[in-house]
């Protein structure tokens, strides 16, 4: 006959209970709905509406940053009088360190990162003089050049990106990738033999801001190749507009003269002046924000993409608003360009798939 075990017994019999740590179970305890819609509440605009609405909303203010800062730029130092492309990109580069601080030191969008070493300190330095040299160039081209030729220029950039690559790098790429770089050349001869507004000296300083804007990615992806060099975008504007900004301050005041008091007393006499600067300045720092943020929700592919189309719409607004003439040879040429980026583009990403 078998014994009948007591409850002490039969737990004492299982030798998986016999430490104290294994008799308690760590069991969640169930949020009351009190919580949970406090919870819900401190989730931000991401709580409230779906992924895909944000990622549109996001894309929607990508879209109109930088048409917006196009725009913006050419409203000022063509039509508005004020011609003073170094000191415009100078308050671009103070707005984009004042409002990085913010986002990263008290918003907290990204992990602050520190320079670590003076060596990583003036590689950070020779990118800011590279950005300079790109973004003061292409404020000065629009003074001369509609936004619709501008953006038919900036769309050659993967051109100038492989040839720097080849003299830099020694990199090669495949002979689909550089046969797709024909049209891309090809369509800017087209439109700028076309081009009714055609400026030589605008025309070099489209070329410089491109070529430039090509530099200094390829530039940036051989100087900060370490992981412990390695910085976030959202940091690396953070150290690089201030230094653009100490860049560009004795070249405005030799080159553009006592622009600040200038400025102070044109705006002393008309307000909406400071609010367009500092609208604009805003904008330029959205420029990067958004772009961060694309990149976040979709991928660096997606960009590549939408980017190509930002060139077109930007054009297209900018002949809708500013009314510059455009023939059908130029539309033609903008239309080759950008078929030949899209080229370019589908060519690197079949020959990395084909690497891998």
């Amino acid at each position: 006959m078998v014994e009948a075990q007591s409850w002490t017994t039969r737990r004492g019999s299982n030798p998986r209970l016999e430490s104290p740590q294994d008799q308690v179970l760590d069991m969640p305890v169930t949020p009351t709905a009190e919580i949970r819609q406090q919870q819900y509440s401190n989730g931000g605009i991401s709580s409230l509406v779906s992924p895909n609405i944000l990622t549109a909303l996001i894309i929607a203010s990508w879209y109109c940053s930088n048409i917006g800062v196009l725009l913006l730029n050419k409203y000022l130092l063509s039509f508005y009088g004020f011609r003073y492309p170094i000191f415009l990109t100078m308050l671009h580069m103070l707005s984009c360190a004042t409002y990085s601080l913010v986002a990263i030191k008290w918003l907290e969008i990204v992990p602050f990162q520190q320079i670590h070493s003076r060596k990583q300190f003036f590689k950070i330095l020779g990118l800011s003089v590279i950005f300079c040299f790109s973004v003061v160039c292409g404020n000065t081209s629009l003074r001369y050049l509609p936004v619709s030729f501008n953006q038919a220029i900036g769309a050659t950039t993967p051109f100038f990106t492989a040839i720097f690559a080849f003299v830099i790098t020694c990199k090669k790429e495949s002979a689909e990738v550089y046969l797709a770089l024909v049209p891309v050349v090809l369509g800017i001869v087209l439109a700028s033999n076309s081009e009714p507004l055609f400026h030589l000296f605008g025309f070099l300083m489209c070329i410089g801001s491109t070529a430039g804007r090509a530099l200094k990615s390829v530039v940036q992806g051989l100087l900060l190749t370490s992981e412990a060099e390695k910085l976030h975008s959202m940091n690396l504007l953070l150290y690089m507009a201030p230094m653009a900004a100490m860049i560009l301050l004795p070249f405005t005041l030799y080159i553009e003269g006592n622009v600040a008091a200038v400025t102070l007393e044109k705006a002393k006499g008309d307000g909406f002046m400071v609010f367009l600067l500092i609208g604009n300045a805003t904008v330029a720092y959205l420029v990067n924000l958004t772009n961060f943020l694309v990149t976040k929700h979709t991928s660096a592919l997606t960009l590549q993409v939408l980017g190509n189309a930002k060139a077109a719409v930007a054009a297209v607004v900018s002949v809708l608003i500013f009314r510059n003439p455009v023939n059908i040879m130029g539309i033609t040429g903008f239309a080759v360009t950008v078929m030949g980026v899209v080229l370019y583009s589908e060519a690197k990403k079949r020959s990395k798939v084909i690497a891998h």
